[in-house]
C-alpha cells in the first residue's frame, strides 16, 4: 500500500505513487492571452492619442499654448474723407484781453489755405471766460469735419458745437493761447488722421509660440 493511502482504505480507494492527486482546475490559457492582447491594445491607444496631442500643440517644431491658425495679414480700413482747409471757412474770435489776436491769428490761417470770415472780439458769453488755449464751435455735423482738421491747427482746444445751420467754424482764442502749430506739424497730424488705421483680415487669434 502506498504512504499516501489514508489507513483503513484500500481497495478501489488506494493511491498508488508518490504524490498527491491534482484537485485544482486546470488553468485556463484563453483567457490569459485575450488579456495580454486588450493590455497591448491599450498601450497602443494611448501612445497614438499622445502623438496626436503633441500635433496639435506644436507648430514648426516649437511647443505653442494653442493650436495652429492661419496667419492674419493687416488689411487697410478705407481712409477717412476730411475736408480740405480750402473748404472751411473761420471765424475767428479774441476773448483775451491781448489786442490784435484774432488778426494775426486769421493772418496765419490764410496763409494755410483756409477761409476766413469774421475776425473780432469774442461774444460776450465767450469774452475773457475761455481760460484754455481757445476754443472750435461748430455745428454738430463739423464735429467729425472741420472741426477735426481746424484742431490740428492748435493743440489743446476744446471741440464744441451748437445749434447753428451753416457750415463756418469758429476759432475762439483764450488766455492760454500763444501761437498756432508749427504748419509742418499740423499738417503731419491731419495726414495720421487721414491714414486708414490697419485691420486684422481674419478673427481670432494666431498661435502663441514659445522658444
Amino acid at each position: 500500500m502506498s504512504m499516501l493511502t489514508p489507513p483503513g482504505m484500500g481497495g478501489k480507494y488506494r493511491i498508488t505513487g508518490n504524490k498527491y492527486p491534482r484537485m485544482r482546475r486546470p488553468r485556463r490559457r484563453h483567457r490569459i492571452v485575450l488579456a495580454a492582447v486588450a493590455s497591448v491594445v491599450a498601450l497602443g491607444l494611448a501612445g497614438w492619442g499622445t502623438s496626436q496631442l503633441i500635433d496639435v500643440f506644436t507648430v514648426d517644431g516649437k511647443k505653442t499654448t494653442a493650436a495652429k491658425t492661419p496667419d492674419c495679414k493687416p488689411s487697410a480700413a478705407p481712409a477717412k474723407v476730411l475736408p480740405k482747409p480750402g473748404q472751411i471757412k473761420v471765424n475767428v474770435y479774441n476773448a483775451t484781453p491781448r489786442g490784435g489776436l484774432a488778426k494775426t491769428t486769421a493772418d496765419e490761417l490764410k496763409k494755410r489755405g483756409f477761409v476766413i470770415g469774421k475776425v473780432g472780439n469774442a461774444p460776450a458769453a465767450y469774452d475773457k471766460k475761455v481760460r484754455g488755449a481757445g476754443i472750435l464751435l461748430g455745428a454738430p455735423t463739423a464735429a467729425d469735419g472741420p472741426l477735426t482738421v481746424l484742431g490740428t491747427q492748435l493743440r489743446g482746444a476744446t471741440p464744441k458745437t451748437d445749434t447753428r445751420r451753416t457750415r463756418d467754424v469758429d476759432l475762439i482764442l483764450g488766455t492760454g493761447f500763444k501761437k498756432l502749430n508749427v504748419q509742418r506739424e499740423a499738417d503731419q497730424a491731419l495726414a495720421t488722421l487721414s491714414k486708414p488705421a490697419p485691420q486684422p483680415a481674419c478673427g481670432g487669434l494666431g498661435a502663441s509660440r514659445k522658444s
